[in-house]
């Protein structure tokens, strides 16, 4: 992937190294100075350090929430400026489709982290939550996706955060909700089906960016693609089930099979176009 010395998106919150830890934002001039200073006696900081942390932001500023102590390796390093070209690739792709899209904001962070849907750990893998709009990644999924699922290459990496980022293309769109809100009247097995749907489109919008991406700004090398798939084929339902106990059990896949997610995501790819993509009506998955 073509990807080195780009534009970075500027909508990332590293909490690396804070294990558990929890973005703060605040807005307002004088009234965010007087806001450090009173969470600097609290916390018992000298208050320049604080602000010394704070970074404009749209007229507000953000505390980093990076550990102080934290020092990432070239390699992570390297990785974190992977992921924010991508997730910029992302805001360029998808401001051209949707009228009025909002950019979500991607989180780094270490071992464990805390989001507006609760504590996750890295074990989780990466993940969107919609009550904050937010993006989760540990950065060491990638190594994990590299090895224990055998699907290597950075544009593997460019389609996990992809598939996220479609996550809130369906927030924005009402489909998430909707689906979260039929959880209650139907059975596990039922809101599994509806669970693979979704993240079956989730995997055709990952398609359509890759398509529109290469469009604009010309950003695969021969062979992404095939990277893209074989991640996908990578943590199919029926795949993975295979490899942990030996046997696929299909009323509870709540992502599809390998199968599934690679055609989904192809045929984004192929189609580039978003109205494609209504895995909901489709009979034939």
């Amino acid at each position: 992937m073509q990807w080195r010395g780009r534009r970075q998106s500027s909508n990332v919150d590293d909490q690396r190294g804070r294990s558990g830890g929890g973005g703060m934002a605040v807005k307002g001039g004088l009234g965010t100075v007087v806001i450090v200073l009173i969470i600097s006696l609290i916390m018992g900081k000298n208050p320049l350090e604080l602000l010394s942390q704070v970074q404009g932001t749209d007229g507000g500023v953000t505390t980093e929430q990076t550990s102080p102590d934290y020092q990432p390796t070239a390699e992570e390093q390297e990785l974190s400026e992977f992921v924010k070209v991508v997730l910029a690739d992302t805001e360029d792709v998808w401001h051209s489709i949707m009228k009025d899209y909002r950019e979500p904001t991607l989180v780094m962070f270490t071992g464990q982290v805390q989001s507006a849907c609760g504590t996750a750990s890295s074990s989780t893998g990466p993940f969107y939550c919609s009550e904050d709009e937010r993006v989760y990644i540990d950065l060491s999924f990638y190594q994990e996706l590299k090895d224990r699922f055998e699907a290597p290459g950075d544009f593997a990496q460019a389609y996990v955060i992809a598939h996220e980022v479609g996550h809130h293309v369906q927030h924005l769109l009402g489909i998430t909700d909707k689906v979260h809100s039929m959880q209650g009247s139907l059975s596990q097995e039922e809101y599994n089906k509806l669970s693979v749907k979704l993240e079956l489109q989730a995997d055709f919008l990952a398609g359509v960016w890759a398509n529109h991406a290469q469009s604009m700004s010309k950003i695969l090398d021969p062979g992404d693609i095939d990277e893209a798939l074989n991640a996908a084929s990578a943590i199919g339902d029926d795949r993975l089930q295979k490899q942990a106990q030996g046997y696929v059990v299909p009323d509870s896949f709540t992502h599809g099979t390998s199968a599934q997610r690679m055609k989904w995501f192809k045929k984004g790819f192929e189609t580039g176009d978003v109205n494609q993509g209504d895995t909901f009506n489709t009979n034939n998955l």
